[in-house]
């Protein structure tokens, strides 16, 4: 069963997708970008950018209760390579150890973005 995540404070689209999905325990975060609340993208550098992607994330997660800690996999879209020391610097801004899975492509996004990123978090259970 999967159900589409609503709330306060997540970053729209005009696109025809949901933010986040819900299955089971899991939390499938769509790609986010650098956008305002209804979804208009907001150009900058490669590091305004990628912290608004991952500011629309925190968002998205703090919705459904969770925060990076809950994060077990992570894909990031670099648009340009020499971006990945910034990017790599960023990404420890949000992520601690113990890291999740990642994975980071190069060149795919085109001229508009400079980065994108989706995730996949575990939603917290009750433990009793």
């Amino acid at each position: 069963m999967k159900a589409p995540l609503k709330g306060e404070g997540i970053p729209a689209s005009a696109l025809p997708f949901s933010p986040a999905i819900q299955s089971g325990n899991f939390l499938f975060i769509s790609g986010q970008a650098s956008v305002d609340m209804k979804g208009r993208i907001i150009s900058g550098t490669f590091e305004q950018e990628c912290r608004r992607s991952f500011d629309n994330m925190r968002l998205i997660l703090k919705a459904a209760g969770l925060g990076f800690e809950d994060v077990i996999q992570v894909r990031n879209y670099v648009a340009n390579q020499e971006d990945l020391v910034s990017f790599n610097e960023i990404y420890r801004e949000y992520f601690t150890e113990p890291f999740p899975a990642r994975t980071t492509l190069i060149g795919c996004l085109g001229t508009v973005l400079k980065f994108e990123a989706e995730a996949i978090a575990v939603m917290k259970t009750n433990v009793t």
